[in-house]
């Protein structure tokens, strides 16, 4: 079994309304020292495979289908084996 930790956010070049609003917030705050927000989505998947490369390629087509717009986002991920249950 495999846990894979994946993070979306949207590309450099695509304005984040709501990390805006954010950023916004903690300068009203006053934590004026906060220069940039990114905000996105964070996935954790269990995938019950053999191998680790099994598990990054389910990983890619999930993403590539599914999690992120590949127009306006971008993700990574990490995909850790879990101990035996």
């Amino acid at each position: 079994m495999f846990l894979a930790q994946v993070h979306v956010t949207y590309k450099p070049s695509i304005l984040d309304p709501q990390a805006v609003a954010i950023k916004n917030a903690m300068h009203r705050l006053a934590f004026d020292q906060v220069t940039a927000v990114r905000q996105g989505k964070y996935f954790e998947i269990t995938l019950d495979v053999s191998t680790a490369e099994e598990a990054e390629s389910q990983i890619e087509a999930i993403c590539d289908q599914l999690l992120a717009n590949p127009n306006m986002e971008t993700y990574r991920y990490e995909v850790k084996e879990l101990a035996n249950q």
